[in-house]
């Protein structure tokens, strides 16, 4: 079991997938987790509440999709609403984070990685997950 005090989870909020990472703010790293599949932007909240049971984690980061010039769009508030939902249901902090530039991003790594074969959308969505927790711990 982690240590609960350092662990952070973060999404990459999709509305048919979410990425999930499981982050360590003492060494500011991240991990890809399997990603949740989700209808329009709702994921099993059973998959969530036991990834919450394994990792136990003292906060949640949810990326903010924004358009590039910085203005909100249709799935950033289901991004903020989703965010929402998992503040009331495991009473932890939960923090937003621009994500802009992480799914281009987390392209880029699995490709310097792998190649094409690697550019699987869950592995995508996840990889993302991870740069947005990173990009927050940084931050």
């Amino acid at each position: 079991m982690s240590n609960a005090n350092n662990t952070v989870l973060g999404f990459d909020f999709g509305t048919k997938s979410i990425g999930v990472a499981t982050g360590q703010q003492i060494t500011g790293t991240a991990a890809p987790l399997a990603a949740l599949t989700a209808r329009d932007g709702i994921p099993d909240w059973d998959k969530v509440d036991a990834l919450f049971q394994e990792w136990q984690p003292a906060a949640m980061v949810v990326g903010l999709p924004l358009n590039m010039d910085g203005s909100k769009q249709h799935v950033t508030f289901a991004a903020q609403k989703f965010a929402n939902r998992l503040h009331a249901r495991f009473r932890i902090p939960v923090y937003t984070c621009d994500e802009r530039l992480t799914s281009a991003d987390a392209r880029a790594r699995l490709f310097e990685l792998g190649g094409f074969k690697k550019l699987d959308k869950h592995k995508v969505d996840s990889v993302a997950a991870c740069l947005i927790l990173e990009s927050w711990m940084n931050s």
